[in-house]
Formats: structure tokens, C-alpha cells, sequence
């Protein structure tokens, strides 16, 4: 029987950073599994800061993301909208626009979303 090996990586040092308008990820690979850390700057909207890059109508990534801080308002594109507020988890379907609320940057970690976002050559 093969043993699993421990995996152990630190967002502090991302094998790959994403910089766009107001904001970045920073990205490791664990487990098979791409984890960001997304950084956004009070003024960062998606359709202003990253649709540039996604060259969609609004973000096509689906986010499984755990809310460290910050205000992060979601407005999915039929109309519902909700503040995400740290300590939140939230599950995103495609087919959203996001904004910071306030003065405050905001800070998520996720799980599921990030393997294209933000990539100049890649849809999100």
C-alpha cells in the first residue's frame, strides 16, 4: 500500500501572483488543486478590473470562497445581489460582477475558481 505524502504550501509564497487593475491573486497548486488568494483594492469592480482580461459579459468562474476580510458585493447576473463580509464562505456560480464596498481592501481565499482567473490569454 502506497502512502500519501503530506503536501504543505503557504500563500506568503505564491508559485505564480496575477496582478490586474486594483487587485491580484496569488496562486499555489496543492493537491492537484489550484488555491488563490485574491486581493481586491477599495475602487475594484470586475467588469472595470478584470473583464478587460476575461473578454466575457460578466465572470465565468465559479468561487468556493472562505471571506477573510473586507466587504465583497455580489450581484449575479439575474439580478441577486448579496455583501459578503469576512468569515463568510460563499459558493458562486458563473455568471456574476463583484465590487468592494467601502475603504476597506478585500481578502478571499479560493478554492475552486482561480486556475484561469485573471490569466491574460484565458476567459473567467
Amino acid at each position: 500500500m502506497k502512502m500519501e505524502k503530506m503536501e504543505v504550501k503557504n500563500l506568503g509564497a505564491p508559485e505564480e501572483t496575477r496582478v490586474f487593475d486594483k487587485g491580484k491573486v496569488e496562486l499555489v497548486k496543492i493537491g492537484g488543486k489550484m488555491i488563490g488568494r485574491a486581493t481586491f483594492q477599495p475602487g475594484w469592480k470586475w467588469s472595470d478590473s478584470v473583464k478587460p482580461l476575461a473578454k466575457t459579459e460578466s465572470c465565468e468562474a465559479p468561487h468556493f470562497q472562505y471571506h477573510v476580510s473586507g466587504t465583497l458585493r455580489v450581484r449575479m447576473d439575474d439580478g441577486t445581489e448579496k455583501d459578503l463580509r469576512p468569515g463568510d464562505i460563499s459558493m458562486l456560480p458563473s455568471g456574476h460582477d463583484a465590487w468592494v464596498v467601502g475603504n476597506e481592501p478585500v481578502v478571499v481565499v479560493d478554492f475552486q475558481g482561480m486556475i484561469d482567473y485573471a490569466k491574460k490569454d484565458r476567459s473567467n
